[in-house]
C-alpha cells in the first residue's frame, strides 16, 4: 500500500486482538471472522501489536503468521494497514521490522528497547536503526505511559529533526508533541480523543474500537460535525470506564485483558476474555452485566452486530 504520511495517517485504527485456546495457542479461525468483521465496519485502519495485541507474547513463527493473515486480508479489502515490530528487545524488533517491511505496510509501529531506560542519544539511534531496517516505510512511534523512555517534547524535537523516516506517534495525551502535531501525526487513547482531537490529535490506536468499531468511526466523524455532542460521548464513555472498568485495572489486570473485556462488552466479535499466560483475564460470565452498564452509559456507540461470545 501506498506510505502513510503526517498527513494522511488519521482516524480510528482498530487493534487485531488474539483469540486465544485453552492451551494459549492463538485461534487463527476466529481471528480471520473478527478481522473480517473490523475490515467492513469503517474503520480508517487495523494494525497489529500493539499492547492489545499482546505483541510480547508472540514466538516469531506466529509473528510472521499473524501479519501474512493481516496483511493479506486488508489488502484484498483495500483497508490500510500497519505492522507492529514492537519487541522488548531492540534486536528482536530489529530484524521483525526488515519481515515487516516486506509485507508493504502503510507504516510500521515500533517501541524504543525497554529493558534499560536510553539517553537520548541512544533512543535517536534506535530509530535511525529501526528507519534503516524497514527500507522506506515510514516508522510510527508507540509511546504508553508505562514505557521505561517516555518521549519527552526535548526527545520528540530531536527526532523530528534527525529521524524523518518517523510520520506518526501514540502518545498518552497531545501535550508532549505541542508544535509538532504538522510534523508528526499524533495519535492518543481512544477514549480521549474527542478532548485530543481539539488540540490537534489525528486519531487513535483505539480502545473504543476494540468494543465497537463502527461506533468509533461514527464518534470520530461527529467530532468534526458536532464538537459539542462528540464531547458529551466521551464524557460519558469516561464515566463508564472510571466506574466499570478502573476498578479492574486497581485490582491488577493488564490492559490486553481490558482491551478484550470491552471487545465482549461490544458483543460483535468471538475473541473472549483470556490473555495469555502468566496474566489474568477477567471472566466471561462478568460480561453481560457490563454490557448492560455500556448500553446504558454509551448506547450510541454499541449499534454493531452482536454474535455469541467465544
Amino acid at each position: 500500500m501506498q506510505p502513510l504520511t503526517p498527513q494522511t495517517l488519521r482516524g480510528i485504527w482498530s487493534p487485531t486482538l488474539l483469540p486465544l485456546a485453552a492451551d494459549d495457542a492463538i485461534d487463527f479461525d476466529r481471528l480471520e471472522q473478527s478481522l473480517a468483521a473490523v475490515l467492513r465496519s469503517g474503520v480508517h485502519g487495523v494494525y497489529t501489536n500493539g499492547t492489545a495485541g499482546e505483541f510480547h507474547t508472540l514466538s516469531e513463527q506466529e509473528y510472521d503468521r499473524l501479519h501474512e493473515l493481516v496483511a493479506g486480508m486488508a489488502a484484498a479489502a483495500g483497508v490500510p494497514y500497519q505492522l507492529g515490530a514492537s519487541h522488548p528487545a531492540g534486536r528482536v524488533s530489529l530484524e521483525r521490522v526488515r519481515r515487516a517491511a516486506g509485507l508493504e505496510p502503510g507504516a510500521i509501529q515500533v517501541v524504543l528497547p525497554d529493558w534499560l531506560p536510553l539517553h537520548d542519544d541512544e533512543a535517536v539511534a534506535a530509530l535511525r536503526g529501526f528507519a534503516g531496517a524497514a527500507g522506506g516505510v515510514p516508522l510510527v512511534l508507540y509511546n504508553p505511559p508505562y514505557a521505561k523512555t517516555q518521549a519527552t517534547p526535548a526527545l520528540l524535537a530531536r527526532i523530528a529533526e534527525d529521524v524523518p523516516e518517523v510520520v506518526g506517534l501514540k502518545l498518552p495525551s497531545v501535550e508532549p508533541a505541542a508544535g509538532l502535531t504538522e510534523r508528526f501525526s499524533v495519535f492518543v487513547a481512544g477514549h480521549a480523543l474527542a478532548t485530543g482531537y481539539r488540540a490537534g490529535a489525528a486519531g487513535s490506536y483505539s480502545n473504543v474500537s476494540c468494543m465497537s468499531p463502527a461506533g468509533a468511526v461514527r464518534w470520530y466523524d461527529r467530532m468534526a460535525a458536532d464538537p459539542r455532542g462528540a464531547a458529551e460521548v466521551e464524557v460519558r464513555m469516561r464515566g463508564f470506564l472510571d466506574r466499570h472498568v478502573a476498578p479492574l485495572a486497581a485490582a491488577g489486570y493488564s490492559d490486553p485483558a481490558l482491551d478484550k473485556l470491552l471487545c465482549a462488552v461490544g458483543g460483535w466479535s468471538r475473541t473472549g476474555t483470556r490473555v495469555r499466560w502468566p496474566h489474568r483475564w477477567i471472566p466471561q460470565e462478568d460480561v453481560p452485566a457490563l454490557r448492560e452498564a455500556a448500553l446504558a452509559a454509551v448506547p450510541d456507540l454499541l449499534t454493531d452486530p452482536v454474535t455469541a461470545p467465544g
